[in-house]
């Protein structure tokens, strides 16, 4: 009777053995390690996981535009009624300060003409951009103000004595546009912008005239990160 209660004892601390040994294993390698240690590789990173920002993306980076286009002005009676298609470009300097903001300081130029009548407007500017980021294709919106150096002359015609006269005024712009990353360092750019700018001028025979000098500019450029 002894013997059959050894053997009956020894079998148990077998059976307890083996079972323990299995749910070490189970342990390991279905539910991970106990206490965080262990020799296996952790599990992969699940699908759709976010990759890190693209390198334009990064907080601080400066950078240098430019653009070359076109001015399609205003049809405004008190405006440019009647002028053509003119040029426009612009060059500045800019910084990102979040993923999803960049500031803009930028100086240009756009004038149209109407056979020998010329307007000319110089804005300096400061403003932001609300970025939609992505490692390649980014569109944005923005809005600025300003300083507006304006030229218009005009000949003068029956009932009208003529304009040969500058003015500077405070003004502003809004414009949208996208930027297309060719690599982390430079974007090639389309962007159209609305300026807003009202200078006075003062006719040949003394008379004010409010004048609308804004419209579109529409160009195409680039970006390029410090």
């Amino acid at each position: 009777m002894r013997k059959h209660l050894a053997l009956v004892f020894a079998g148990l601390i077998v059976a307890a053995t083996v079972a323990t040994a299995v749910a070490a294993d189970y342990d390991r390698y279905e539910r991970g390690p106990r206490g965080g240690s262990g020799e296996y590789a952790p599990p992969p990173p699940r699908r759709g996981a976010e990759l890190p920002p693209p390198r334009h993306a990064q907080y601080g980076q400066p950078y240098f535009f430019a653009h070359l286009g076109i001015f399609d002005p205003n049809n405004d009676l008190d405006g440019l009624s009647g002028y053509d298609t003119g040029g426009n470009f612009d060059i500045g300097i800019g910084s990102r300060v979040s993923p999803v903001f960049a500031v803009d300081g930028t100086f240009g130029a756009y004038s149209a003409k109407r056979g020998s009548d010329e307007a000319t407007v110089v804005p300096v500017t400061i403003g932001g951009r609300l970025i939609l980021p992505h490692p390649f294709i980014e569109p944005y919106v923005g809005a600025g103000v300003g300083l507006y150096f304006s030229s218009l002359k005009e000949n003068a015609r029956p009932g009208f004595s003529g304009i040969d006269d500058t003015s500077a005024d405070f003004g502003g712009y809004l414009s949208t546009g996208l930027d297309m990353w060719l690599n982390p360092r430079t974007a090639f750019n389309f962007e159209g912008k609305y300026h807003w700018v009202n200078p006075t001028f003062q006719s040949n025979a003394g008379s004010s005239f409010d004048v609308n000098m804004g419209g579109w500019t529409v160009n195409l450029g680039v970006r390029v990160a410090f």
